[in-house]
């Protein structure tokens, strides 16, 4: 059955950028997020890797006014909107839905572990209830390694059953194809749209009926992931595949959301972008010198990076 939700192919999980005082740079963003339409990338803004859960609600909901003021299309962001705190994951839930985003990627709250499914539908459920608005479109944000909070597929079954016009889909960032096929298997031909968490995961979630992936390097690699997303069955995608895969390797020698800064800044010109808040720290200067040398070793750029150096001096 052909799907009735927005998001099809790669989106990104948007990197926040920090001025020199710790403040968002709303500008720095909306540059970003630019560049990432263009590369055919969709905006999965205040995600893991956006240090999402490092930015207050206000933040959220000021960056996000900024994005629509700056004309990008609402339909192509799905904001994260889960939160701990159920009035926080309603008031940034209803925000979304009021300024049309086409979706929302929505964390279990994370703190108490060894919840029920019980208490977590209470919790999708309540959110749901609340914000009581058609347009909303719920995508299911699944991060055991992180959140240490599991969706098992008979919650998924049970939201699906209770809310089938709303729940959308999933992203699946468990690391664990068995269970991305398992997704696939069990709710894709409802249109129900499984994201892988990873391009690694990009040929093989397409090729058994899934929707794409929600990929921290889409803020990096975006239009070679794209390409893929659009033309898997061509010949070469194994190829596409691998040298994607290859990539993605050279980040992951590193803490990722710093690595992927590093990257910004240096091939921008623009070091405001290596900055990160705090627990998280930048990479030390060695591990910038390796990180740029490996990229250089397998000749990366990253696409838009003259766009953002184009425009780092209207971003101060």
């Amino acid at each position: 059955m052909p799907s009735p939700n927005t998001f099809h192919g790669a989106l990104s999980p948007v990197l926040t950028p920090f001025d020199d005082d710790g403040a968002v740079s709303a500008q720095r963003l909306i540059h970003h997020c630019s560049a990432l339409l263009n590369d055919d990338v969709g905006l999965a803004v205040f995600g893991t890797n956006s240090e999402a859960n490092s930015l207050s609600v206000a933040e959220k909901r000021g960056l996000l006014d900024a994005l629509i003021e700056a004309g990008l299309p609402a339909a192509r962001m799905m904001p994260g909107t889960g939160a701990c705190a159920l009035p926080d994951a309603i008031e940034l839930t209803r925000h979304a839905v009021a300024n049309g985003c086409g979706g929302v990627l929505m964390l279990p709250p994370f703190y108490y572990k060894g919840v029920s499914d019980e208490g977590l539908f209470r919790a999708y459920a309540s959110v749901i209830d609340a914000v009581a608005d058609a347009r909303l479109k719920v995508y299911l944000y699944h991060i055991p390694p992180v959140a240490q909070v599991p969706l098992s597929l008979a919650l998924i079954e049970r939201l699906l059953v209770a809310y089938p016009g709303t729940i959308a889909g999933i992203k699946d960032s468990s690391g664990d194809w068995n269970n991305t096929a398992a997704l696939i298997d069990a709710f894709a031909s409802s249109g129900f749209e499984v994201f892988a968490g990873s391009e690694t995961f990009l040929l093989r979630t397409l090729e058994a009926g899934g929707a794409g992936c929600i990929t921290a390097t889409g803020n990096v690699n975006a239009a070679a992931i794209a390409r893929l997303a659009r033309d898997w069955r061509a010949v070469d995608a194994p190829a596409q595949q691998r040298r994607l895969d290859e990539t993605r390797a050279v980040f992951q020698r590193f803490p990722m959301i710093a690595a992927m800064k590093a990257a910004i800044a240096w091939q921008s010109g623009d070091e405001a972008w290596a900055r990160l808040r705090a627990p998280l720290v930048e990479l030390d200067a060695t591990q910038r010198a390796q990180l740029e040398s490996a990229l250089e070793a397998i000749g990366f750029r990253i696409p838009h990076a003259a766009q953002l150096a184009l425009r780092a001096e209207a971003a101060h």
